[in-house]
């Protein structure tokens, strides 16, 4: 096959189990509060410790606030949830990174920006959003809390390999077209299924001209087209950003992993099981409509006519758009909308915040609208006071709020009202995911920038 997801996984091998899964060695586990207690419950019910604590790092993200993170939790399942990690993390002698601590974020905006996660290795969390890490080259995905006990006793997995796809995007792309955009056109075209038991490999100009944090955002998505992880073969770009970081090879042991990393790519000869190509020029600022996040549209275009709709998928289309309050062929611009939200695992890091305060810039936030502007972590919230793009944003009406995964899901204080239209950043718009009732529509930081301003739906390519 000669694939680079081939050479990663199969240089993780420990054995293969006859007619079932392979046993496969991790070299970073993440932890968080949500989906670790049962895990740890089921190391003390067995009487063993984790068996490489060094390569397991903990840290809250989902239920901590962002407001007076100094003050106890209010809500006692969130309290309980985060108290019940520090204790776990405590007791098994384990990196705890809590909450008010400056190394605290969200733990797919930490791993990369401290420089726990490298190209060529295996990264696992109870999260499905662990294929973030696959920008740095590596193969990452998301695991479940009886996974991750296993991998905490024995810092191995057991997974059927899946099979490997290559997604290719060929060309440049156009004027405010973001990584988060080329996802979202992605899943549009293949759909939320389309890389369903597949390993997603990214390439082609419009892939290897994205930055470190744009490669990120796209890798976050995968899961959202089906795949079990999404990746991009490390190169320059990824050495520039890996460089210098608290845990990234320093010295002697930089140069030797740089040499090693530079053969992480797939052969000539590689041979995928699947493979789609692309073109940047047919992608456009994006926006998504419907109730997940294949249902999106250029920024000018109208949602479908039922008859654009295959017959079999009319029936869950037409209920997605009763939920939203929207009517086939109707178009987005000019939507008047009630809540901003910028950040995630998806779009809260620093660049995310260079592209709303692009837009903002010498302009006022719009009254009808609620913004959540929430950094991905305490590092991020650093660059955004020393690169001065606070000043720029609470100069036209924005507050920054502390680090965490906020709105993204209804698990802490920041939720959307019922009914309420919500241009978010996040990963996922499906019904009630952001409150009980609420709207999400997926989109850019420069699209979610350009209506905090305006107060509705608006092009950003218009205020650049």
């Amino acid at each position: 096959m000669n694939t680079l997801f081939d050479k990663i996984w199969d240089s993780h091998v420990v054995q293969e189990v006859e007619d079932g899964p392979t046993q496969l060695y991790i070299d970073r586990l993440y932890c968080h509060e949500v989906t670790s207690p049962q895990a740890f419950d089921g190391l003390r019910r067995r009487g063993i410790k984790p068996l490489r604590k060094e390569l397991i790092k903990c840290m809250p993200d989902h239920n901590i606030p962002t407001l007076n993170q100094d003050k106890p939790i209010e809500d006692p399942v969130s309290r309980h949830q985060v108290e019940t990690l520090e204790k776990n993390a405590k007791e098994f002698s384990l990196d705890y990174y809590g909450i008010m601590d400056g190394r605290n974020g969200i733990v797919h905006v930490v791993g990369p920006e401290r420089g726990l996660s490298l190209p060529g290795m295996t990264i696992v969390c109870g999260d499905s959003h662990t294929s973030t890490h696959g920008a740095v080259g590596a193969v990452a995905f998301g695991i479940g809390t009886s996974e991750v006990e296993m991998v905490l006793a024995s810092q191995c997995v057991l997974q059927q390999k899946p099979k490997a796809m290559r997604i290719v995007v060929n060309g440049k792309l156009g004027k405010a077209v973001t990584a988060k955009d080329v996802a979202l056109f992605l899943m549009s075209k293949i759909s939320t299924s389309g890389a369903t038991g597949y390993f997603v490999e990214y390439q082609g100009e419009a892939i290897t001209s994205l930055s470190m944090e744009g490669r990120l955002t796209l890798c976050n998505l995968s899961i959202e087209m089906g795949a079990r992880g999404g990746f991009i073969a490390p190169d320059e770009v990824t050495f520039n950003y890996l460089k210098g970081k608290e845990f990234s090879p320093k010295g002697e042991d930089w140069e030797k992993s740089v040499a090693y990393w530079r053969t992480l790519k797939s052969g000539d000869d590689a041979v995928f099981d699947k493979e789609v190509f692309f073109d940047a020029k047919d992608i456009e600022p994006r926006i998504t409509y419907g109730t997940n996040p294949g249902m999106g549209i250029g920024i000018k275009e109208s949602i479908p006519s039922l008859e654009e709709v295959e017959p079999k998928g009319r029936d869950s289309f037409l209920k997605s758009l009763d939920y939203m309050g929207f009517t086939p062929g109707e178009k987005l611009l000019g939507l008047k909308i009630d809540y901003v939200f910028l950040g995630a695992c998806t779009n809260g890091r620093v660049e995310d915040f260079r592209d709303f305060a692009r837009i903002v810039k010498g302009k006022k936030k719009a009254d009808n609208v609620i913004a959540w502007l929430v950094p991905g972590s305490w590092q991020v919230n650093q660059q955004i006071k020393d690169e001065g793009l606070d000043k720029i944003l609470i100069e036209a009406g924005f507050e920054i709020r502390q680090p965490g995964c906020s709105a993204c899901l209804a698990m802490n204080d920041d939720k959307i009202p019922q009914g309420k239209y919500c241009v978010s950043t996040s990963n996922r718009n499906f019904e009630g995911r952001q409150g009980p009732g609420s709207r999400t529509l997926l989109a850019s930081p420069l699209v979610a920038a350009a209506a905090a301003v305006t107060g509705v739906i608006t092009d950003p390519r218009e205020l650049i």
